[in-house]
């Protein structure tokens, strides 16, 4: 009876193990804090893939920047060195320039147009083009979070409000050339290099969704916030294609179905917290001022319209479809 016990006892050890072994194991890893808007959308993403493949798949989350910077996250997807990461919309367009079409100001007439524009037709064949081009797949947008502007100088009631005053700008082109075509000293700095920026007064302001500016606590740098949604982002989850093709195809369909109810999911709950948030930041000490967009989006027009002259037709085609899907 011993022996039997023993050998069932072995039997059972080597089950265990053999199931730990069989399980997926994937890190996925985000910038910002875990009450972020990335935190909403990764978490969820984990709960998900865990429900979906009955536990045999396991989503690791790194918050803070911890697997690196978004650059240098989505290099190292298509080197096949890190499993996924979550990638502001901005961010992709030195990697992939086709994401400068949903990045242009005023671009979209709604959130919920751009919605539609994600989940149809369009948005799958930008998500084949990202795969075709770098090898990375993206699994979902997520919510459209329009990016409120801060600065610590003066309320913004006009685009006149603007002149002079230093803001960080992700290194992005687009974002870049538009703020200095309304008026301000843009600087393109690094995400993780914002904050102290702010402190040191190397620049006065800049722009975030709502929700970064207050899981980061900008609102304690900066007093004055204007609802301007002259750029919406999305926090897009990524994945390397060396994950994608390690996965067996039911795996893959778990991964893919996780991050399409992640992003739902996402965009019901940010959409619930947005004016609660901006509610928040007032009671903590932001003047929100209501800006007269006018010129902002007669600028924006005439820059998106020079920005794009020298794009590739391929741009300009996609470009043209995303703007008359909106008709």
């Amino acid at each position: 009876m011993k022996v039997h016990a023993l050998v069932l006892s072995a039997l059972m050890l080597i089950c265990v193990a053999n199931t730990a072994q069989a399980k997926v194991v994937i890190n996925l890893g985000y910038a910002s804090s875990p009450d972020s808007i990335y935190g909403v959308i990764a978490d969820k993403f984990a709960e998900l893939v865990q429900e979906y493949s009955d536990g045999e798949m396991i989503v690791k989350v790194r918050s803070n920047g911890q697997l690196g910077t978004e650059d240098e996250a989505f290099k190292a997807m298509q080197f096949g060195t890190l499993d996924m990461h979550v990638i502001t919309d901005s961010n992709i367009s030195p990697h992939f320039s086709l994401m400068d079409a949903f990045s242009l100001p005023y671009v979209f007439t709604s959130r919920e147009n751009a919605y539609q524009i994600f989940d149809g037709p369009l948005g799958d064949e930008f998500k084949t083009k990202l795969r075709e081009e770098t090898g990375v797949w993206l699994l979902s947008f997520g919510f459209r979070e329009y990016r409120d502007f801060y600065n610590s100088v003066r309320p913004i009631e006009t685009m006149a409000d603007l002149k002079g005053i230093k803001i960080r700008v992700p290194k992005n082109e687009v974002m870049l050339g538009a703020w200095k075509a309304w008026g301000a000293a843009a600087m393109p700095i690094a995400w993780s290099e914002t904050a102290t920026a702010l402190q040191t007064g190397v620049v006065e302001g800049g722009d975030n969704g709502t929700s970064i500016i207050k899981s980061q606590k900008f609102y304690e740098l900066a007093n004055n916030i204007s609802v301007l949604e002259h750029f919406g982002t999305t926090t897009p989850i990524f994945a390397s294609g060396k994950l994608m093709e390690n996965l067996n195809e039911e795996q893959r369909q778990i991964i893919l179905k996780a991050g399409k109810d992640s992003a739902q999911y996402q965009r019901e709950e940010m959409g619930r917290r947005e004016s609660e948030t901006r509610k928040f930041l007032v009671a903590n000490g932001m003047v929100l001022t209501e800006t007269d967009r006018t010129d902002f989006i007669r600028v924006a027009q005439n820059f998106n319209a020079e920005y794009t002259k020298d794009r590739s037709p391929e741009f300009k085609n996609f470009l043209s479809r995303v703007i008359a899907a909106q008709k």
